[in-house]
């Protein structure tokens, strides 16, 4: 179905800032994600659950009981309290980019339970086969929960978009329009499916993503809202970077947009870290890439000079929460970071 069902007209998409209940992770396990990185990339991902911790729930997939017990002995070894605040769901999954896969958590706007909704997801235009289980997380977990599951009928991941938590929606041009995520989508359609189920009033488009990512540009990677009318924007200040222009043109298209009362968006510039690589490829290193937690922004940083720019930039734009820098040099070349690997769960 492309039209959100009367049942679940009652229900809002609220902004990543807004109070949590919990973040769902999915426990890193597909060396075919990491090459010969694998143990280095887990050890990454601890250092998100370490930071989590104490701020609010965190849920993690694992596949079964053996899955489990490793994961915990590896939590204890980084200094997590695996009993303090951690469950452990056995929900099996192919890889564990939970952002894109994850349960999209809605909550009622006048009182009442939160609802699921269920988008299609075919591994970024299939190009990662198998991905049936990662498909089958939402259904998996709206049980778990025992909430509503609306499914959607068209594929959307969660790092395509961005969304303000009031109407206004960020996404790119070269990922939501691509006709590898099925048939028909042109810009008037894509629209019309944000209006019905993220409750968009307004789609700011952005041009592309950046160098090395293979989801076709997420947003996520190049700008970020971090207030109702404040946009985190990625830019690049080498000519010679191929991520120059097309970071350029974002910022030149967020500065001449306007929120729906007709005044500009505050646009902050977040630099990007130099290139980060691994063997034959490009990894899409981006300090946007973070995520917004219970008083916390957990930030990408990559062992480099530029981490501490982007993270006084980003101190700055959120002076409420502590901005906590968590090493990505090795996640990254998995081709994502720390907001790829979370999904929140609103109060």
């Amino acid at each position: 179905m492309t039209e959100r069902p009367p049942a679940f007209r009652g229900f809002r998409w609220p902004a990543e800032w807004e109070p949590h209940a919990a973040t769902w992770l999915a426990w890193p396990h597909n060396p075919e994600t990491w090459p010969g990185r694998l143990e280095a990339a887990t050890g990454e991902f601890t250092a998100i659950v370490r930071a989590l911790q104490g701020r609010e729930r965190v849920r993690i997939l694992v596949a079964d009981e053996a899955a489990e017990e490793g994961a915990r002995r590896r939590l204890a070894a980084h200094g997590v309290e695996v009993d303090a605040g951690l469950e452990f769901h056995r929900v099996p999954t192919n890889d564990a980019w939970i952002r894109d896969y994850g349960p999209w958590f809605f909550v009622p706007r006048d009182g009442g339970r939160r609802a699921v909704v269920d988008f299609r997801y075919d591994a970024w235009g299939g190009k990662y086969p198998p991905w049936d289980l990662d498909d089958a997380v939402p259904s998996r977990v709206a049980g778990a929960m025992d909430v509503e599951r609306v499914e959607a009928g068209f594929v959307l991941e969660g790092g395509a978009v961005d969304g303000n938590g009031c109407g206004s929606v960020l996404t790119t041009e070269s990922c939501l329009l691509h006709p590898n995520r099925g048939p028909g989508r042109s810009r008037e359609t894509m629209e019309r499916r944000l209006e019905a189920w993220l409750g968009a009033t307004q789609v700011l488009w952005l041009a592309g993503g950046i160098e090395g990512d293979d989801t076709d540009g997420h947003v996520d990677d190049v700008a970020r809202f971090v207030g109702a009318t404040t946009v985190i924007a990625a830019v690049e200040e080498d000519p010679a970077d191929p991520n120059f222009a097309p970071l350029a043109e974002n910022l030149r298209r967020l500065r001449a947009m306007r929120d729906p009362a007709g005044k500009p968006l505050s646009v902050l510039p977040l630099p990007m870290p130099p290139a980060q690589r691994a063997p034959g490829l490009r990894c899409p290193a981006s300090y946007a890439n973070f995520y917004l937690a219970n008083g916390v922004a957990l930030v990408p940083v990559f062992g480099v000079k530029s981490d501490a720019t982007a993270l006084s930039v980003l101190r700055e734009a959120l002076p409420d929460r502590e901005v906590v820098g968590v090493p990505c040099a090795n996640l990254v070349v998995g081709l994502g970071a720390v907001h790829c690997l979370t999904q929140q769960e609103p109060a």
